[in-house]
């Protein structure tokens, strides 16, 4: 009788510390925030601080688009200034008359005044100017895009990645739900002499290293956390938060022709090579540019004044307005003006080339990424399978195990069949998600995931 009553109350102490464990589970589960991917990516793109700084860059090359920039505006400077000397002068007259010394002559002159100056014509760089800094700005649109398509692929693979890892530490903890029942079992007949202290002991060692694989995932779920936290830009680091999904979902219907017609007209380094290649062309036009005459304006409007004291006069004031117009030739630089010719002709070659090089290694990384798309798509489904049919392996094993009809090592081998099923269903999963990020940000439709 007092076995009995000592058994009810150790099961209800039992019963009792695990319905405080799920409380407590369930509060620090519900404190914790909820984020689904595409929140995730919202709070990144306004916080990010590479993104901010790939930003900061574009504005700038927004704010050296402008005409005065490229040149096409004159320049006016006001500007003033004063000078002076302090000589000793000996004059001998033609004359013949006797010399003259003058020791210390101090004379001054001050001067102020507006003054204008104007390339009407230097053999249109000026147009190839302004071409250039347009094509800049195109290129720092292009650069910030490229750095949000990289933020949005990382922070997308490493939700993903966040996601698996929980699904990880769920399996793992069915499967030290699985190892404590079997040591349930094992210590039952252990007390009643029907298994030896080999086999309790064993079922020990099996629970406590699932219980250190579990342990050791908390750490890899941690650091996934603070990964994304880091990414979004969040002040407290070690922000808790829950992912919304609960499993890694995939599109199975991309279309590898669209994706790959996509790729060559949306890349960003297609686009980008693009650019290059037209700057080149401008550097060429920019060299060019010295074969022609070149053609400026110059106006002032000014006060001069002169001290003298020793001269015909002892004052001389001036004030009105100068103008001039220069138009010349270079006849010859040595030779310089050929030799940046033709590097900037072998510069537009290469640039073709490199364009070349580019969509070259683009094709064979999307022929990479779609083979990994697809296999892994069909390994998704074979581990569905396998997963399917090692639960019911080990559900036979379970039940013959509880009957004596199977050993503990055969018991632990399904198991371990089980929580390997798991486990590559989830990476088939996830490598499949990774190719789906690298189609799409191969093919420029990255930020899709914002919809």
């Amino acid at each position: 009788m007092k076995i009995c009553k000592f058994i009810l109350n150790k099961r209800n102490q039992t019963i009792y510390q695990c319905l405080v464990v799920v409380f407590f589970v369930s509060v620090h589960v519900y404190s914790q925030e909820k984020y689904d991917l595409k929140r995730c990516i919202e709070t990144g793109l306004e916080r990010n601080l590479e993104i901010k700084i790939t930003q900061n860059n574009q504005q700038i090359s927004d704010n050296n688009l402008t005409i005065g920039n490229a040149g096409f505006l004159p320049t006016v400077d006001i500007n003033s200034g004063y000078s002076g000397s302090i000589n000793n002068v000996k004059q001998f007259p033609a004359d013949g008359s006797a010399n003259i010394n003058s020791n210390g002559i101090n004379n001054s002159g001050l001067d102020a005044g507006v003054f204008l100056n104007w390339t009407v014509f230097d053999g249109f760089n000026v147009n190839t100017n302004y071409a250039r800094l347009k094509e800049l700005q195109q290129k720092g649109e292009l650069n910030s895009r490229l750095t949000i398509e990289n933020f949005v692929a990382d922070l997308t693979g490493e939700y993903c990645n966040f996601v698996q890892q929980n699904i990880r530490l769920n399996n793992l903890k069915s499967a030290l739900k699985l190892s404590k029942e079997r040591l349930r079992i094992v210590e039952a007949r252990y007390k009643i002499g029907s298994l030896s202290r080999l086999d309790l002991q064993q079922a020990k060692v099996d629970f406590n290293a699932d219980s250190s694989k579990l342990i050791r995932q908390q750490e890899v779920l941690f650091a996934s956390r603070i990964k994304i936290n880091q990414l979004m830009a969040l002040d407290n680091i070690e922000k808790l938060l829950v992912p919304a999904d609960t499993a890694i979902r995939f599109n199975e219907l991309l279309s590898k022709d669209i994706v790959f017609d996509k790729m060559m007209k949306m890349n960003s380094f297609i686009l980008l090579a693009e650019k290059e290649k037209n700057l080149s062309v401008l550097d060429l036009k920019s060299a060019q540019s010295k074969n022609y005459p070149y053609l400026k304006l110059n106006a002032g409007y000014g006060f001069s004044q002169n001290n003298y004291e020793v001269a015909t006069y002892k004052l001389q004031n001036n004030l009105g307005t100068n103008y001039g117009i220069t138009l010349g030739y270079n006849l010859f630089d040595g030779f310089n003006r050929t030799r940046q010719q033709k590097n900037a002709k072998i510069q537009i070659v290469n640039k073709d080339l490199e364009f070349e090089q580019i969509k070259l290694s683009l094709k064979s990384d999307f022929s990479n990424i779609w083979m990994a798309y697809r296999n892994n798509m069909e390994l998704t489904n074979l581990e569905k399978e396998n997963l399917s049919n090692a639960k019911e392996n080990y559900q036979i094993a379970i039940d013959r195990y509880k009957l004596g009809d199977l050993s503990g090592i055969e018991l632990r081998e399904a198991q371990n069949s089980l929580l390997e099923a798991e486990e590559r269903l989830i990476q088939a999963q996830y490598n499949t998600k990774l190719s789906e990020i690298s189609l799409l940000q191969i093919s420029g439709q990255i930020t899709d995931y914002l919809k």
